[in-house]
């Protein structure tokens, strides 16, 4: 049975995109309150896998999520992306005209703008996860409390859905990586059998460098998918790069890599893996 540690209660889109990429596999949730907690699972036991959420079609990069995973030395063994779907529900003995106050994970709310607009008289209030808004509202039975969250949450904390599909972007996605310690990444993925890689770098602060790596991946003819830039604390003007490649020919894309590692500093390769199925 493969432990996969999350930030989120049973219920919530981690736990969905957990199941969904370990299809047919016996898992053991370990639910952690933040991702930093979900880091700490991995260091504790090295058999742990994690499956962390790094950015959303609607609400861009996770970006602590990026600092995080560099600087844990776990390895990307895969990813999923997951249609985000959000349904508000509610105690099974109340109806609409019960609820007063609507809870919820920040982001979750922000990508329900729309129906909470419609909605004005709710009072909204954040909470640290959107199925734990459901477990609370059940656990301490709030009466006038709805929570938005997965509609797989409401069977789970014996929950009534009064309506699904509540998002304002129907084209909703929020990609997951599997992330694993080395010594797992090679029982967990075959980096010859892959055709994306996760790269981070940082640059010396030259005129053209950043524009030199780009055109030698063009070269090699490796397809950027992904560039996202965080600044380096403490040095003024200077970031890491975190990108994100695809490609066809396992030995090309090595071959890019040695040629861009002379023009870079601290390049590390953060994983090599197959590139995520979508589940809608």
């Amino acid at each position: 049975m493969k432990r996969i540690a999350i930030q989120g209660e049973i219920g919530s889109f981690h736990d969905v995109a957990s199941h969904c990429y370990f299809e047919r596999e016996d898992i053991e949730l370990i639910c952690c309150n933040t991702f930093e907690e979900v880091f700490e699972e991995m260091k504790k036991d090295s058999n742990t896998i994690a499956m962390v959420a790094i950015e959303n079609t609607i609400a861009g990069s996770l970006l602590h999520n990026y600092e995080l995973l560099r600087d844990s030395g776990m390895q990307i063994v895969g990813e999923h992306k997951l249609r985000i779907s959000h349904s508000i529900m509610c105690l099974p003995d109340e109806d609409w005209d019960d609820i007063k106050e609507v809870n919820s994970h920040p982001v979750a709310l922000m990508q329900c703008r729309d129906f909470l607009k419609k909605h004005a008289g709710l009072k909204v209030v954040e909470t640290d996860d959107t199925a734990g808004a459901a477990r609370d509202i059940s656990k301490k039975g709030l009466k006038g409390h709805a929570a938005i969250c997965s509609k797989s949450a409401a069977p789970l904390y014996g929950m009534k859905v009064l309506e699904e599909g509540i998002e304002t972007n129907k084209h909703n996605f929020t990609r997951f990586l599997v992330l694993a310690d080395p010594w797992m990444a090679e029982e967990l993925s075959v980096p010859s059998q892959s055709n994306k890689a996760s790269i981070v770098f940082s640059l010396p602060h030259n005129e053209g460098s950043l524009s030199q790596v780009l055109s030698i991946f063009s070269f090699y003819n490796i397809n950027l998918t992904k560039i996202q830039s965080l600044p380096i604390i403490g040095r003024e003007w200077e970031y890491m790069f975190y990108i994100d490649v695809m490609y066809n020919d396992y030995t090309r894309y090595r071959q890019s890599i040695d040629a861009v590692r002379p023009l870079t500093k601290q390049l590390k390769i953060l994983g090599e893996y197959k590139e995520g199925k979508s589940t809608f």
